[in-house]
């Protein structure tokens, strides 16, 4: 039987939240943390899904599942939708990444699977081609799995050179722009310290904070939108301060990102808060909740070595208030989606 096996990055999302269904700027990248997905044609029309963080499935072709088997299902559905002639398929998954933690497990997930069938029927893997693959990943996620998300984290996981940001432009949402923005962290002293709280969020779910900020922007609320248009700024400016190694500046306004989403999108939490309080307490350059909050993770901008004490303030403030400790990882800006020889094992 014909086999393809890919691997698609998590993302941080640097600067630039809850504006990509606001038609506004991201600068995602993509990160070591990686979903690699195994896809084997098979002589039906059936579909099996298993993975190591979920409980199996099997259905055919058309079979509508839901859980995190939508996701993989959604995928398959969303090509099939684009035209692609799809055999029946076992799929199988496994993941480094923090499920539902705002790394973009689940965009990673349907971009490894998309790549992987894209190399078992030989589909271009180009610019082109992955643009393509980002809109299939992107509507399997909000019309097949119903999670009311805009986009950047397909693209981020699809479009990633390493060493780079994605700068992504929405003012078109059906024909997003993209360029690479260099983030040589390494040569300026510095890291990415993710904080995982640890505090869980489906942005399927409906009746969720996540649902109803989309709908509260798109009515015009003018606190929503007040976090919208400074955050474009602050994506503008950040662009700027990278350009010009000033990277002092770029921490200020990852800061003044998670006071505007704390303070107008009210999307913060109080693990997230701590979190970016004792990191700049422990002289973080800068601070701010990545994805789309109500729990997940924190991002702190801090020099190399100085990681272990910001590591340790917050696993002290943690402590402090009786909560579990959270989890750390220092990430860097790696390569996007790609497939995989037989021999080559899953980044982590």
């Amino acid at each position: 039987m014909s086999t393809a096996r890919a691997v698609a990055p998590g993302r941080v999302n640097l600067i630039g939240e809850h504006t990509d269904y606001n038609r506004g700027l991201c600068l995602p990248f993509a990160i070591p943390l990686a979903t690699t997905a195994t896809v084997t044609a098979r002589d039906d029309d059936r579909l099996t899904v298993t993975s190591d963080h979920g409980e199996p499935w099997s259905g055919r072709l058309d079979e509508r599942t839901s859980g995190w088997s939508a996701y993989v299902a959604g995928v398959v559905w969303s090509l099939r939708e684009q035209g692609w002639s799809l055999p029946g398929l076992d799929i199988s998954l496994s993941s480094t990444i923090p499920l539902g933690g705002g790394l973009s497990s689940s965009a990673a997930l349907e971009c490894a699977v998309a790549v992987a069938l894209a190399g078992l029927l030989g589909e271009p893997l180009d610019r082109a081609g992955r643009l393509a693959l980002a809109e299939a990943c992107r509507r399997a996620e909000t019309e097949y799995v119903g999670a009311p998300t805009g986009g950047v984290d397909q693209l981020a996981s699809l479009l990633a050179t390493e060493g780079h940001g994605v700068l992504i432009d929405f003012a078109d949402p059906g024909a997003p722009r993209a360029e690479n923005v260099p983030l040589d962290l390494a040569r300026a002293g510095l890291t990415i310290l993710v904080t995982d709280t640890g505090v869980r969020h489906s942005l399927a779910d409906g009746d969720g904070g996540y649902a109803q900020r989309r709908a509260e922007a798109e009515a015009g609320d003018p606190h929503r939108w007040r976090h919208i248009d400074s955050e474009n700024e602050r994506v503008r400016a950040t662009v700027a301060a990278v350009g010009a190694d000033d990277w002092p500046e770029v921490g200020r306004l990852l800061t003044a990102s998670h006071v505007s989403l704390r303070d107008d999108y009210e999307v913060s939490c109080a693990e997230l808060d701590v979190t970016v309080d004792a990191a700049l307490g422990a002289g973080a350059l800068g601070a701010r909740l990545t994805g789309g909050g109500f729990g997940g993770c924190a991002i702190s901008l801090v020099r190399v070595d100085a990681t272990a004490t910001a590591r340790a303030a917050i696993d002290a403030a943690y402590a402090g208030r009786g909560w579990p400790a959270p989890r750390h990882h220092e990430v860097r800006p790696v390569a996007g989606a790609q497939l995989l020889s037989p021999a080559e094992q899953p980044r982590g």
